[in-house]
């Protein structure tokens, strides 16, 4: 049997393509990009390699990357060999002392510098960060920030030193952030990557945040997927259940950085190729946009 035959652009298709992202070339030159790395595409091979070169690839057109990632199941494996066990309450990790340790030795020895050393085998210049270089993220202790039951070592951002990042980026680096908070006594806090990209984004009063994410998109009452939505229908989804589950932090974290100056927020479908690129670059996108008003 023979081999399918594989389709090549031509010429004039790929100029096409080129021209047809011009206008978002320019109207998001020199603009901050917050990009949540996480799901999926972190631990596809092929997903790695396509989000290392968009990333790349944005910082060459003119815009700044920040990257803040995951690493939940990379934490998740390593407890395992250890023989730490985990637990979780409405999906956060309880976390003592000795799971915060494994939690930060994964999250910024390991996860950190392999998405730095990706990007920069594809000719960038990713510098990694946790939120205690600089003390860039400064945080507190998520149960005493008011929840009904302690979970240890979980944090909330209580503020982000945009300075660290500005500085970077103005040396034509691309920040790597790790999702680890520190508070005022020196405190190693685990912080969902979803709550510090959206704090970071709102410091920086990024122009997008984008959650690459292992869904499709936010879905409307009919079940199909929203390619945009204002943040009062959001709101008024969430209330009446159709957003629901995992779901409701990540939208939440969108109407939180849109609260804070983000001009737009995004939940993307990270499990296809290239999504980043095609959600800033076309008109049609692969998941889900969430603006501040219609």
């Amino acid at each position: 049997m023979n081999a399918p035959t594989r389709l090549e652009a031509s010429p004039a298709e790929k100029a096409k393509v080129l021209l047809d992202a011009l206008p978002y070339i320019q109207r998001f030159n020199g603009k901050t990009i917050v990009i949540k790395y996480g799901g999926h595409a972190m631990v596809d091979d092929d997903l790695q390699e396509s989000f290392a070169r968009d990333i790349v690839l944005l910082k060459y057109t003119g815009m700044n990357p920040v990257v803040v990632h995951g690493g939940g199941p990379q934490i998740g494996n390593m407890l395992d060999k250890l023989g730490i066990q985990s637990s979780f309450v409405r999906g956060m990790r309880v976390t003592d002392a000795a799971t915060m340790e494994v939690v930060e030795m994964v999250l910024v020895g390991q996860v950190n510098k392999a998405i730095v050393r990706m990007i920069n085998q594809h000719g960038g210049r990713a510098v990694g960060l946790s939120g205690k270089d600089g003390s860039l993220l400064r945080a507190r202790r998520m149960h005493e920030a008011g929840t009904a039951e302690d979970i240890g070592l979980v944090g909330v951002v209580e503020k982000v030193d945009a300075g660290v990042i500005d500085t970077l980026d103005r040396g034509g680096y691309i920040p790597v952030i790790a999702p680890i908070g520190v508070d005022a006594e020196g405190n190693t806090y685990n912080i969902n990557a979803d709550l510090v990209a959206a704090h970071v984004a709102a410091a920086l009063k990024a122009e997008k945040l984008v959650l690459l994410t292992d869904v499709d998109g936010i879905r409307g009452a009919e079940g199909t997927v929203l390619p945009s939505i204002d943040a009062k229908a959001a709101r008024v989804l969430i209330e009446r259940d159709v957003i629901s589950g995992g779901m409701i932090p990540k939208v939440e974290c969108c109407l939180d950085a849109l609260a804070g100056g983000v001009a737009k927020t995004h939940i993307v479908d990270g499990r296809v190729q290239h999504a980043l690129l095609l959600e800033i670059f076309t008109s049609e996108g692969v998941g889900t946009q969430v603006v501040g008003r219609a």
